[in-house]
């Protein structure tokens, strides 16, 4: 189960989640668009669900922590890009060389 569930799929998932969410507010705000507020509403709803429930297992796997399944579960009903940007936060902390690294060279 923890192939499946990797920090980069489930970042990647967020930001397709987001994606969908932004669609959503799209088509809300323009008139006449109801059959697609109903598609995307529904992809918004089963993707909060999937994502909530991945973040679940990846937090008991310990792929992620407890931060990051809070920001996913709990405030990516309202908002996914919550958890996108937790995720882009924590992927350029990991990136981030640590204090005592000597500075990279160039070639």
């Amino acid at each position: 189960m923890t192939g499946l569930l990797t920090f980069d799929r489930l970042k990647w998932g967020s930001f397709l989640h987001s994606a969908v969410y932004t669609v959503l507010l799209v088509v809300w705000l323009v008139p006449g668009l109801a059959g697609f507020e109903a598609i995307f509403g529904m992809a918004h709803g089963l993707g909060w669900i999937a994502m909530s429930l991945a973040c679940l297992a990846a937090l008991r796997l310990r792929v992620i922590d407890l931060r990051l399944a809070v920001a996913v579960a709990v405030l990516g009903g309202i908002g996914p890009f919550i958890g996108s940007y937790e995720f882009w936060r924590q992927s350029r902390a990991s990136a981030a060389p640590a204090a005592g690294d000597p500075a990279p060279t160039r070639a």
